[in-house]
């Protein structure tokens, strides 16, 4: 289509209202730092999906100059451009950004028969900290995971928001859902800047929740697109963390947190060995009760009694004995001076056996047999 025919289009078009079907959406304005790079994600309606789309610079949509195409050219310097028909977004990256950069642009689809539907933007390039950015535009996540995104920002201001493009927001210090996906924001101060952190964690991810997302900071957005995958047999499900330097610079409770752990760890390992020791004690207790137990019951009913005399060795025994038996008994008496010396051979042994009623001890029952031998030893 040439270039004044184009035109007159667009002045037609314009006129009448046509041209602002509202069909196209984007983020509002964006702050990039000097030499970083920025990508921005236009969100189309589904009768759009086979549409040409275009990235044009300019204030006014009438007069905007066209940079890069869908269908050509697709890339033009340090610009480029994509479509996901699929998710119905065609992404323009910007890199090596300098301040001459800073302008307004177009998210634009060509209508042939019709006037070209457009949203406009504005990009800001700062040589300083720029008001509002992130870490990294592009996360990945598989189903069932979480992912943390930090949006950092110089001031307080407004509260900030976290929106996914043509869908609904949750502010901070509110917990919400997004396409099913539950969304906690949670605003910290940083700890080496004057600035602020906006926590975004996401959790809970599903398929659904693949797409563009936006902080929002008062009139400034800044895109992140989220990737959610199927896990494979080698893939676990893990948290996206931020970045080691912008964690440090958040002041949370993560630190308590690893102290409390930590004194858990600390203390666990010493309760551990003290409920074994007890154990290994009350085994061992139990086992020799056991084994005494076990040594009474082995031991004989009947038992010896001894008992010494200066005169006399007695031995008792409580083992009956049958009516016919015949008890023998030997004494022998030794010197009292010096045992271990025999006595003369002209020494006298006495003899005596006596059987005793079991009922009365003392008394002689009738046919009571007394034996009593006097033997003589040979001089």
């Amino acid at each position: 289509m040439a270039p004044h025919l184009l035109l007159v289009l667009r002045i037609l078009f314009f006129l009448t209202g046509v041209s602002y079907a509202q069909s196209v959406s984007t983020v509002s304005h964006v702050s990039v730092k000097q030499g970083g790079s920025i990508t921005i994600p236009c969100l189309y309606d589904q009768r759009y999906r086979n549409n040409v789309k275009y990235w044009c610079r300019g204030y006014n949509w009438l007069s905007c100059s066209t940079v890069v195409r869908t269908d050509h050219p697709k890339t033009s310097g340090k610009t480029s451009i994509s479509d996901d028909i699929n998710q119905r977004v065609f992404t323009v990256t910007m890199t090596s950004l300098s301040p001459s950069d800073s302008d307004y642009y177009w998210c634009i689809v060509e209508r042939k028969s019709k006037g070209d539907d457009g949203v406009r933007l504005q990009i800001s390039v700062t040589p300083g900290t720029p008001e509002l950015y992130v870490d990294q535009q592009q996360m990945t996540e598989v189903v069932g995971g979480s992912v943390t995104v930090l949006c950092c920002y110089s001031s307080q201001g407004n509260r900030g928001r976290w929106c996914k493009i043509g869908g609904s927001c949750v502010a901070v210090g509110h917990s919400g859902a997004l396409d099913g996906t539950f969304v906690k924001l949670v605003q910290e101060e940083s700890r080496t800047t004057n600035g602020y952190v906006l926590m975004v964690t996401m959790s809970g991810l599903m398929m659904e929740n693949t797409g563009w997302y936006w902080c929002e900071k008062g009139d400034i957005q800044m895109p992140v697109h989220i990737t959610v995958n199927q896990p494979t047999t080698t893939q676990s499900t893990t948290t996206i963390s931020p970045s080691v330097t912008n964690r440090d610079n958040v002041v949370t409770n993560e630190n308590t947190d690893e102290k409390h752990q930590s004194w858990l760890e600390f203390l666990f390992i010493p309760l551990s060995l003290l409920v074994v020791l007890i154990a290994v004690t009350l085994v061992t207790l139990k086992m020799l009760r056991k084994h005494k137990d076990k040594k009474a019951k082995d031991q004989p009913p009947n038992t010896t009694v001894q008992s010494s005399d200066s005169e006399q060795n007695i031995t008792y025994s409580t083992d009956p004995l049958p009516d016919d038996a015949v008890t023998y008994s030997t004494v022998v008496t030794k010197n009292k001076v010096q045992p271990n010396i025999p006595l003369p051979d002209d020494a006298v042994t006495y003899s005596t056996v006596v059987t005793k009623n079991k009922t009365q001890p003392n008394a002689a029952e009738p046919d009571d047999v007394v034996y009593s031998t006097v033997a003589q030893h040979q001089r």
